[in-house]
């Protein structure tokens, strides 16, 4: 794969596939730019380039598909540069619009996901989209494990690489995966269990501790028969984790509260649980172990909250955690996913780690030696 740094894209038209995927308020505002500033530098390099920049995206809150207008007041400021919007991209005359316009402008084209031939992977489509540009390059590394056309099949018409920020996802999560210096700690939580599994059982053999929590440890305890009446199907890769292995900590306790009552909170054992109860944040137990086994790290790599931290009663286990994390001054600290940086960020301590990938999903499958569609497509 040719790199970033060998293409020339001085007067050239190119196409920039970005996640600008954030949360945004019911105003309409960007709550989280976090995804956005991080494409920010290979921008900043195509226009020192005079490249003629084209950005690509999609945006999908609560599972409905916005408008990316939204994200152009931050991109504005980030940028110090207006971007313009550009509604009607497959129309006819849109390439001859966009070889017409100045050097020196910033177009977004308006999400993706407006067209279901996106999520299709249609060949015509992302033909279309080529059109516009000379190069392509892949700055979404956070979506790049999906098989849609803008990540995987519009390198098959245009010259293409991967950003700035592509590269240097790589280069961390490959030192991670290959040589963590012990020991090494990985910390799992959140709720999507089946994007966790196969990392808990690639990284088993090289991981030292590995600290479970939220559903995924849950999930576990559910169906090796700790946890009874739980609504978790049977799963085949959980079958493999072999939870009497000496590296798997699971909870020992929770906060603890009936599925139908906003009070009656209980802090108790994970084998006290009933099955109109749910638990919502890691106990003070659990919390003691973790951070026992966190100050000793050299590595660490946290992906998913360990609660539902979102709540401030239920803060605590996610927050004591990440403060054990970050004042472990000697280890190298690693930790992606929505969730997960959204956590760091409320807490205000995103200053503390060496590096915060902009993926969850794709972080999670390179990690577990799986091949990533939109990177395999330019190599």
């Amino acid at each position: 794969m040719k790199k970033f740094s060998g293409f020339n894209f001085k007067n050239k038209t190119v196409l920039l596939r970005c996640d600008f995927n954030v949360p945004i308020s019911e105003n309409g505002e960007v709550l989280d730019d976090f995804r956005i500033r991080k494409t920010i530098p290979t921008i900043k390099y195509l226009i020192e380039q005079n490249a003629k920049i084209v950005l690509i995206s999609h945006l999908e809150v609560k599972k409905k598909d916005l408008s990316l207008r939204c994200i152009i007041p931050k991109l504005n400021e980030l940028l110090d540069k207006k971007v313009e919007l550009l509604t009607d991209y497959l129309e006819a005359d849109t390439k001859e619009k966009i070889k017409e316009m100045n050097f020196d402008k910033i177009i977004l084209l308006e999400n993706l996901r407006f067209y279901k031939e996106e999520k299709e992977n249609n060949q015509e489509f992302a033909k279309k989209i080529s059109e516009l540009a000379d190069f392509f390059i892949n700055e979404a590394f956070s979506v790049s494990h999906r098989n849609h056309a803008s990540i995987v099949s519009i390198p098959r018409y245009l010259p293409s690489t991967i950003g700035i920020l592509f590269e240097k996802e790589l280069e961390v999560l490959s030192r991670v995966s290959e040589n963590p210096k012990s020991p090494f700690v990985v910390i799992l939580g959140g709720v999507k269990v089946q994007t966790k599994v196969k990392t808990i059982l690639n990284l088993l053999e090289k991981s030292d501790y590995m600290l479970l929590g939220g559903k995924v440890g849950e999930a576990i305890l559910s169906q090796k028969g700790i946890l009874t009446d739980r609504d978790f199907k049977k799963d085949e890769l959980i079958a493999k984790i072999d939870i009497t292995n000496l590296k798997i900590h699971l909870p020992l306790d929770g906060l603890i509260r009936p599925k139908d009552s906003k009070n009656h909170l209980r802090i108790g054992a994970i084998r006290t649980l009933k099955k109109e109860e749910d638990i919502y944040d890691i106990g003070p137990e659990t919390i003691k172990l973790f951070v026992k086994i966190i100050k000793k790290a050299k590595t660490i790599l946290w992906s998913g909250p360990l609660g539902m931290y979102e709540d401030e009663r239920f803060e605590t286990g996610t927050k004591e955690i990440l403060n054990a994390v970050v004042n472990n001054r000697s280890a190298f600290k690693i930790a992606g996913g929505g969730n997960t940086i959204s956590a760091i960020t409320k807490f205000g301590l995103t200053d503390s780690f060496d590096f915060l990938s902009t993926g969850g999903g794709a972080m999670l499958k390179f990690l577990a030696s799986e091949k990533l569609p939109g990177l395999e497509a330019i190599r």
